[in-house]
């Protein structure tokens, strides 16, 4: 019996190869798609009828019929360490800092509780259906080592780093400056590029990281430039006086960052609420991305993100649930507050454009075009297979559906983790129920 490394799938195919709000003609859609999968990666995705030629005879298709085939969900920015806390009261975001996150986080020392937690947390987010996230481990080594095991088991493009803190913190979550950047490039040597896994150095924020320690995670960052950096920036305006109190040199907020070199491509900063034209223009030129992150946002009342002044400015954006602070693992929940936030900021945000926002703009802002985010031949088969029924208000909402832009408002409105009816990473099912097969019989 021949076994063969080709997997074909067949339904409804979206996917982006350039953002819909610029160019109308990057949204790609066959109503009867096939995507054509050869060890892992993309070969072919199209129309079913002219594609179906190209299988080998005894190649068995997996046929989701009434289902939509889109890439894998990109979350630029999420706290694996926070699964336990996600939804705990607090009136801001620094005493949520103080009350919850720091005690759940100083458990991550023990490398048992740090892969149970990965686990879970892996698992929630492909049933979900997000197959990439940039993802914030502690201060721990062990939690960066159970994360990229957890990880690799699944064979998941990953990307986590550990937290550089040595200042304005619990003592039990305190490095040093030397010591964070010591452990940062061992893992770095570790993990980066091993297998699926993409190391971030992640100093937390400005206000727990000395000048002694943004300096020297600068020097790493130009040591390893295809390495990805992570933080937080003007999330919080109690948070934004705080740090320019700490560093009175600095412009703003975000110049902190880049007067110590953490300001490139593969760059992403959380949040961005209370950014100036001068902060956006620095991000543009320097391709520094933005994750965006409503839920979050609007569950800790930091603000509302400035679409319209971003997009004039063409700063690179990403969707991201941020939890534990956001309030969801489902994109398409993040999708619904994105559209919420856009709205009273004056902005009407297209279900297309949300969901090129989760996909390929994830991609894009990652510097992971072609790696990624979309289905061109080559591409990793990461992907996610929507139901449009999969709840009886979907159901009913989606059968008088006249377009796509309808349909998938639809889902980013009503749809969430129940929408997704199975993951794969690399051609391989990591979630959801497999369904029966069709012969390829022409």
């Amino acid at each position: 019996m021949t076994i063969h490394k080709i997997q074909a799938y067949r339904a409804s195919l979206l996917h982006f190869t350039d953002d819909p709000l610029h160019n109308p003609d990057g949204t790609h859609r066959h109503e009867d798609g096939l995507l054509i999968v050869n060890d892992g990666l993309v070969q072919a995705a199209g129309d079913y009828q002219q594609l179906k030629s190209t299988l080998p005879a005894d190649v068995v298709i997996e046929h989701f019929p009434g289902k939509i085939i889109t890439p894998g969900f990109i979350d630029t920015h999420i706290h694996y360490p926070q699964t336990d806390i996600i939804a705990s009261p607090a009136p801001g975001l620094l005493p949520w800092l103080e009350q919850y996150t720091f005690p759940a986080e100083r458990q991550f020392e023990n490398p048992l509780h740090a892969r149970e937690v990965a686990d879970f947390f892996l698992d929630e987010l492909v049933r979900c259906g997000t197959t990439t996230a940039m993802v914030y481990c502690t201060v721990h080594p062990e939690s960066v080592d159970a994360f990229f095991e957890a990880s690799t088991a699944r064979n998941l493009r990953m990307v986590a780093g550990k937290v550089l803190m040595d200042r304005n913190c619990p003592e039990f979550l305190r490095d040093t400056a030397e010591d964070g950047i010591r452990d940062s490039e061992t893992l770095i040597k570790k993990w980066h590029k091993h297998g699926r896994q993409l190391y971030a150095i992640t100093p937390r924020f400005a206000p727990t990281s000395s000048p002694a320690q943004m300096q020297l995670a600068g020097e790493l960052a130009r040591a390893y430039p295809d390495t990805f950096i992570q933080t937080h920036v003007a999330e919080n305006q109690d948070e934004c006086a705080w740090a320019r109190s700490l560093f009175p040199e600095a412009r703003s907020y975000l110049d902190i960052y880049d007067r110590y070199g953490l300001m490139r491509e593969r760059a992403m900063f959380a949040h961005c609420i209370w950014l100036n034209d001068e902060d956006r223009a620095r991000m543009a030129a320097t391709r520094s991305a933005v994750a965006l992150c409503p839920t979050s946002n609007l569950f800790l009342g930091s603000g509302l993100f400035d679409f319209q002044r971003a997009e004039a400015q063409n700063v690179p954006l990403s969707l991201a649930t941020d939890v534990g602070g956001g309030t969801s693992f489902s994109m398409l929940q993040t999708m619904n507050a994105a559209y919420k936030v856009a709205r009273m900021g004056g902005t009407y945000l297209p279900a297309t454009r949300m969901f090129y926002l989760a996909t390929l703009g994830g991609a894009r802002s990652m510097q992971l075009e072609g790696c990624i985010g979309n289905f061109v031949a080559g591409a990793e088969a990461d992907f996610n297979v929507l139901d449009p029924q999969a709840t009886p208000l979907l159901k009913r909402r989606t059968a008088s559906c006249d377009s796509l832009e309808e349909l998938l408002f639809a889902l980013a409105l009503l749809g969430d983790d129940r929408s997704i009816a199975a993951t794969y990473a690399a051609g391989k099912r990591v979630s959801g129920m497999k369904v029966p097969s069709e012969a390829s019989i022409f």
